[in-house]
């Protein structure tokens, strides 16, 4: 239990009624830790069984230039990705823009004019659905001659009825998953809900393969969506699985023939893996993974204190506290335009990096509705550090994610909650 002194209250500018808040959330929040923990050493020892599977060593830190020929490093570090993901194959490549970027090329690589995506968590998010397109957009994948369709959500669940009705009358080539929930209300997806629908669409057609986009969900359960029988799935290194360390990257890990095909896509036809400068990234990169399970912790412990926090000012939190948890990913009720800002730039104000900044909604490139974010990061756009972000609409929700130490985050999210909403108490 983190116990509040009166050096840290003149630290963040609070005053002593947050005391007994605090003590109040961490006394509730103390056995959820337990479970928290659990995962965490779980998924730590199965990042060092890859590292010493694929025999590490100092070698593999080392740098290349220009084309990139037989980088070890690189080629390491794919093998150490494989494993951990239960994956035949893996490309690992600081080329990769955002997670954005590697979703992208995994499913432009697995698409042909004529083909057909079908999404069975609703519309991807905003930024995404920029490469699914329209036929007047130069380069996406209705514009390339690829259908798309979707299937939303009911209740949170998979619509299971529809589901099966479109496989048994349509053709199938790739099904899209969305483990997270975007700037939706819509509750983040469990492995074991995953693995469900996933035994149900190979029963009906096992050829048909099946993306999850995996941002914000590496290590928060034991498993990943390749061992419930997904065939491909990607994500960002600036988020859970860069550990905080990495400064740029994507991933994209599954089957061989697929993954193949986003090399191919991501460089060229002939070229595939075998050619991407590392630039001296390989160390940040190993290291940021092997740092991961912890840091995915701390984002996990600081999601629970904010939405058990978030309880005694009356704002709803989503999960709660006491839920399962599958992302880093913690939504936040604010209700009014004005609080929403200030909350968002009370997050920014406690921040380690650009304190001083004061964030304003702006036109965010691929969004509809203006958006506000805090980010006061050691890299930018990190979302395993601790930031905030919010689209300004209605109900006007804030999603708060990462941390990369529980102590700075929940001190960060105490702060902003208290000057938003401390006239609640």
């Amino acid at each position: 239990m983190y116990k509040l002194t009166k050096e840290i209250l003149e630290i963040y500018e609070l005053d002593e009624r947050v005391i007994k808040l605090d003590e109040k959330v961490e006394e509730d929040i103390l056995p959820i830790f337990e479970k928290i923990n659990e995962v965490s050493l779980y998924n730590q020892a199965k990042v060092h069984r890859a590292f010493k599977n694929n025999r590490i060593s100092e070698v593999h830190f080392n740098t290349t230039t220009g084309y990139g020929y037989d980088d070890l490093g690189r080629e390491a570090i794919e093998k150490v990705y494989a494993d951990i993901f239960k994956a035949e194959d893996a490309l690992v490549r600081i080329q990769f823009v955002s997670g954005t970027h590697s979703l992208s090329v995994a499913l432009l690589a697995n698409l042909m004019p004529g083909e057909k995506i079908l999404s069975i968590t609703g519309d991807p998010y905003d930024t995404l659905m920029e490469t699914i397109g329209s036929k007047e957009k130069r380069g996406s994948l209705i514009n390339s001659g690829v259908s798309y369709e979707k299937i939303d959500l009911i209740n949170n669940e998979f619509d299971v009825r529809k589901i099966k009705k479109h496989l048994n009358k349509n053709k199938v080539n790739m099904i899209f998953i969305g483990r997270s929930r975007g700037y939706t209300s819509r509750k983040s997806l469990t492995i074991d809900k995953i693995e469900k629908i996933i035994k149900t669409i190979k029963g009906i057609d096992k050829n048909v393969n099946i993306i999850v986009d995996n941002c914000y969900g590496e290590f928060v359960e034991k498993k990943e969506p390749i061992e419930v029988g997904a065939d491909i799935v990607a994500g960002s290194l600036i988020k859970n699985i860069g550990g905080g360390i990495c400064e740029t990257g994507g991933y994209i890990a599954g089957r061989k023939d697929l993954v193949m095909r986003c090399a191919e896509r991501l460089t060229a036809p002939g070229i595939g893996k075998e050619c991407g400068a590392t630039l001296g990234k390989n160390k940040e990169i190993l290291q940021g993974l092997y740092l991961a399970p912890v840091t995915v912790k701390n984002s996990i412990m600081t999601a629970t204190y904010a939405a058990r926090l978030a309880m005694e000012f009356g704002i709803k939190a989503d999960p709660e506290f006491n839920e399962k948890r599958t992302d880093i990913v913690e939504q936040l009720e604010i209700g009014s335009k004005e609080k929403l800002i200030k909350f968002i730039q009370e997050i920014q104000a406690s921040s380690p990096i650009d304190s001083f900044v004061t964030p304003e909604p702006w036109a965010m490139p691929g969004y509809a509705d203006e958006v506000i974010m805090a980010a006061g990061t050691f890299v930018s756009g990190s979302s395993i550090e601790l930031s905030a972000d919010a689209p300004i609409k209605e109900p006007y929700i804030a999603y708060v994610q990462g941390g990369l130490t529980y102590e700075a985050a929940k001190l960060s999210v105490l702060t902003a909650l208290f000057k938003t909403l401390g006239d609640a108490l």
